[in-house]
């Protein structure tokens, strides 16, 4: 189900191209993120010292907010409270160190589940948002042209497209550059403007977090939240829901299930017609 918060001119442009963000969106292969970026956030803030209600609530209010940047930013943010806090005197001021460090932590989990798809003990669709792949080919089939961008590293995004058997619906995948403090999701944004000369409505940003959504806003795309239960793969989860309201999306929704819905509200059709 649909839940439109701003409607669509019936006057707008045909849709031209679709970009979606993708751990989150699609992918479900890095579902449990926060449950490793907390703990370290507190581990090296707080060192040696008692872990309080305030540290808590500032470290996961954090998190939340920043859902869907550059991880640097977050592990940016993270060296800035340590060096300002001084709990844990001689902790790295480095944020790349950092960012290397939850890297490794995720990639324990995230290598675990990508070997169980290569091994086929566990199926693609597993660590698919319900209807992603359906979703996918339908918009293919109509000729719209679809661009990944993610703040997962470059190198590792294309990878997990590859094994989840997605890199054939996609017109380009970019990730975030390695040790290179750049904004992926802007740039393939800006660039599918610029190179494809495509204006406003003309193009639909899809994602799980604010920051796309307010990207998608600034050139006036039309915005699609989606407010993923990434561990159901299925449903909405209302947290994300009204983080994606308030950042400005036109509708929210939580799987791609109901894939004619979808296409009908972006009017869609077939380019057969």
């Amino acid at each position: 189900m649909i839940e439109i918060i701003k409607p669509l001119s019936p006057l707008r442009p045909a849709l031209k191209a679709v970009l979606f963000d993708f751990d989150g969106t699609l992918s479900t292969l890095r579902c449990g993120w926060e449950e490793i970026m907390e703990p370290m956030m507190l581990e090296f803030i707080a060192g040696e010292t008692a872990l309080d209600e305030t540290l808590k609530g500032e470290v996961k209010s954090f998190i939340d907010r920043s859902t869907g940047i550059q991880t640097y930013y977050q592990m940016e943010w993270l060296a800035g409270e340590v060096r300002r806090l001084k709990r844990n005197p001689g902790a790295s001021a480095d944020p790349w160190w950092y960012k290397d460090e939850y890297n490794r932590r995720l990639m324990n989990c995230v290598m675990q589940r990508r070997e169980k798809i290569l091994s086929g003990k566990a199926s693609p669709e597993d660590y698919l948002m319900d209807g992603s792949r359906e979703l996918l080919a339908a918009l293919t089939d109509r000729g719209i042209s679809i661009y990944v961008a993610s703040g997962t590293d470059h190198e590792d995004v294309n990878e997990e497209a590859r094994i989840l058997g997605l890199l054939p619906y996609f017109k380009e995948v970019v990730g975030a550059p390695l040790h290179k403090a750049e904004c992926s999701k802007a740039a393939v944004i800006r660039r599918m403007i610029r190179e494809h000369q495509l204006q406003g409505q003309e193009v639909a940003v899809w994602g799980d977090g604010k920051v796309e959504i307010g990207l998608g806003n600034e050139i006036q795309a039309v915005t699609i939240g989606v407010a993923s239960d990434e561990a159901r793969r299925r449903g909405v989860n209302p947290v994300k829901r009204d983080r994606l309201i308030q950042a400005g999306a036109h509708a929210i929704i939580g799987d791609f299930s109901e894939k004619e819905e979808l296409l009908d509200f972006l009017t869609i059709k077939s380019k057969w017609i």
